[in-house]
């Protein structure tokens, strides 16, 4: 519904061009996730110190070298052979599980601000590098607020830093205001978005034009909407509808009701992730799923905070709603490690119930006797 005016404008006339490659994208994740899910998730404890250190040579391989590829005036996809991709993504997933495998290294020796510092490192190293290399900041300020989230989370301690990063927000949100307001001849891209942000019709021509779109196509829809297919703004008005705005084409279509079952599928889903956490056998298990659950609420909270003019424009997916490739992909990978600490908690119960003692549960489930 989304996508077909763009397919058969910039496609030769295939309107079905972004729905096969998604549908292709589908089965490659799928299989991912069978494979990810049947494996024991505690392999990932020994890898994750290689994709972590691989995923930040990728994304530098974009900047230094030939095999980067620019599309839309970005440069920040890489190809290898027959493979495009976006290396970004990759180190999400790699910030996700070699953090829980840092927290369990320092835990011994290191104690309070000298442990968090190290920590914020290995959270801040991706986040530079996506920023710097391929001049991707929503991809940098995602990466490190999922680091920021899991040492909260597995390091309830630090509840200092959460004060810290409430703070500097804060500080950022004004100092944005500031700026926009003493800076309205900036030629700075992103400043120039955050200057459309706060004052969308004095830029209707420019940054501005993309978010007044997103409005109209999200106050047309009405409660119920006006109905699948019928969105206006898709025909053109809305660049990327399939992609980064693909939110308030759901609004004109399904109206507001159509919005709330969206966030109610999110909200669920994330309720899972939650639960999965909360019940893991251990603590890598546990940081997994709580490592995929704020990846998942920051972009959701993200995409749909810009649709709706909460946030400045900046390119974040919906995830496994937008149309893509390696974010899709990594995605439901994602899932895949999710369904293998749940299944790790089936089996635990299952054993429990035939009588299996706990400690001997507990052991064969987790890493060296690190408990939930």
């Amino acid at each position: 519904s989304t996508s077909a005016y763009d397919a058969v404008k910039n496609h030769n006339g295939n309107d079905m061009y972004f729905l096969k490659s998604q549908i292709r994208n589908v089965g490659i994740a799928a299989g991912i996730m069978l494979l990810v899910m049947m494996l024991d998730y505690h392999c990932i404890w020994y890898l994750s110190g290689g994709l972590y250190l691989i995923s930040n040579v990728l994304m530098l391989l974009v900047r230094f070298s030939p095999m980067g590829v620019e599309y839309n005036s970005a440069k920040r996809w890489l190809r290898i052979g027959p493979l495009q991709f976006q290396p970004s993504e990759v180190a999400k997933i790699a910030v996700i599980t070699f953090i829980p495998v840092v927290m369990v290294l320092l835990a011994k020796k290191f104690k309070n601000w000298a442990e968090l510092s190290i920590l914020l490192l290995v959270g801040a190293v991706p986040a530079a590098i996506a920023l710097l290399a391929t001049d991707n900041l929503s991809t940098g300020i995602i990466i490190m607020g999922i680091s920021v989230a899991m040492i909260l989370i597995g390091k309830p301690e630090t509840k200092k830093l959460g004060i810290v990063c409430v703070i500097v927000a804060a500080v950022s949100l004004i100092g944005v205001v500031i700026l926009g307001s003493v800076m309205e001849t900036s030629t700075n891209f992103r400043i120039r978005r955050i200057l459309a942000w706060m004052h969308p019709e004095a830029n209707i021509e420019h940054e501005g034009y993309q978010i007044l779109q997103a409005q109209y196509a999200i106050g047309s829809g009405g409660f119920w909407g006006k109905g699948l297919g019928n969105s206006l703004q898709k025909l053109g008005f809305i660049p990327e509808a399939q992609n980064d705005m693909i939110f308030p084409v759901i609004c004109e279509e399904l109206g507001v009701f159509g919005a709330i079952l969206v966030l109610l599928m999110f909200g669920y889903l994330l309720y899972r992730l939650y639960f999965i956490a909360k019940n893991a056998p251990d603590f890598y298990g546990s940081m997994l799923a709580a490592g995929v659950f704020a990846h998942i609420a920051l972009q959701v909270l993200g995409n749909i905070g810009v649709a709706v003019r909460l946030l400045p424009t900046t390119g974040i997916t919906l995830p496994f709603i937008s149309f893509g490739g390696t974010s899709f992909i990594l995605l439901i990978g994602e899932m895949g490690m999710v369904l293998s600490v749940s299944r790790s908690i089936s089996f635990q119960n299952r054993r429990r119930k035939k009588g299996g003692d706990r400690k001997s549960t507990r052991e064969s489930a987790g890493i060296d006797g690190q408990k939930n």
